[in-house]
């Protein structure tokens, strides 16, 4: 049996496999934040593929922190209901599921109506070649309102019956602001130094911890780079990450942060036709990996379950996250299992037309698929 089929703890959570489902926004959620027919209807598939963990999209701890209408909330107790019925779902087959925590920051000026509600950033003067949207520098009374409101989403997530949290700190929102020193130019405690600009993502794991208990597993997602000169470098990406590790945090999701100009500088790569554009964060994985005594997921353009395996083996990584050919093959991993003689590589083309789909306010789906 191949490695990627062992059984895997992240604390307290015994996966089936190593496979991982990582986050992936649906953009079809009620317009109220509640969780939809549609979306349970999703995560039956997907459980179903085989997954041992399914992380589903983001999901806003707080009213400021929305990116898109069709997006579910966890920021009131209203929503536990829904969320248990998609826990519950996903539970299929064997499969754990946890909520990914998110604050878009000031890219949910992109999605807020200005006229009502300044989206909030950790400085005013951050410099985003791609936003040109009005946000607003947080307040710190606004930042300590934020932090709680991480840790009762988490508390909701567990009464919802989900088996972990990971909270978002990749791409270019809230945490991946604060973390970068060409978007954070506070002179507060809340920038400046490593130390300061990681104190939000620490802040956030304590007040999951308080509100969850020591047991819970607690994950994030976190962007170890910026994709631009002049942002957050790998050297200090791999330092935080450490510093995350030893804060409480349980298995690390290793990413870009404030994407750059173009697909080539964000976190879904596009051109991925062989096995040489793939995994195109394994060396910061394997850095990270080496360094930390928590799980190490690695994202990125993974399409051959051969490279998947010789990450594992290898000990570059603990886990394989997969986004887009999951959106193509939901049951691929199913099919990996069931056929060890021919595990053929992901159909997947990294066309990101299933993402530009949901920039457009539709669901994300496969292009590919429905031109057969």
């Amino acid at each position: 049996m191949s490695i990627l089929f062992e059984e895997f703890n992240i604390k307290s959570m015994k996966l089936k496999n190593r496979f991982v489902r990582s986050a992936t926004t649906d953009g079809c959620a009620e317009n109220t934040g509640h969780v939809a027919d549609r979306q349970l209807s999703n995560i039956k598939n997907l459980a179903h593929g085989g997954a041992g963990l399914i992380i589903t999209g983001i999901a806003y701890v707080h009213d400021s922190g929305q990116i898109i209408s069709l997006q579910n909330s966890i920021a009131e107790d209203k929503y536990i209901p829904g969320l248990k019925n998609f826990a519950s779902a996903a539970h299929m087959n064997g499969t754990k599921v946890a909520v990914q925590l998110f604050h878009a920051g000031r890219e949910g000026s992109l999605f807020l109506n200005p006229q009502k509600c300044l989206a909030l950033a950790p400085s005013a003067n951050g410099d985003d070649p791609k936003l040109k949207k009005r946000y607003r520098e947080i307040k710190e009374e606004e930042i300590h309102e934020i932090i709680e409101a991480f840790g009762d989403a988490a508390k909701r997530a567990k009464e919802a019956g989900f088996d972990a949290v990971q909270v978002h700190g990749a791409h270019v929102y809230l945490l991946s602001q604060f973390l970068s020193p060409a978007v954070n130019k506070r002179k507060d405690k809340w920038g400046g130094s490593l130390e300061n600009r990681l104190r939000l993502h620490c802040e956030i794991c304590r007040s999951i911890r308080e509100k969850t208990g020591d047991d819970y597993p607690v994950m994030i997602k976190l962007g170890v780079k910026d994709g631009f000169e002049g942002g957050l470098e790998f050297a200090e990406g791999k330092e935080a990450a450490v510093i995350l590790a030893e804060s409480g945090y349980d298995a690390l999701e290793i990413s870009l942060g404030i994407r750059g100009k173009g697909y080539e500088n964000s976190e879904y790569k596009t051109g991925i036709k062989g096995v040489d554009k793939e995994g195109y964060f394994r060396d910061c994985c394997q850095e990270i990996k080496s360094l930390v005594n928590i799980p190490v997921m690695m994202v990125g353009g993974l399409r051959s379950f051969e490279l998947m395996e010789d990450i594992v083996l290898k000990k570059d990584a603990d886990l394989i996250s997969l986004c887009r050919p999951l959106i193509k093959e939901p049951d691929i991993i199913k099919q990996w299992e069931n056929n060890s003689s021919d595990r053929k590589r992901s159909t997947c083309i990294s066309c990101n037309k299933c993402l530009e789909a949901l920039f457009r306010g539709n669901e994300v789906s496969c292009v590919q698929l429905k031109k057969k």
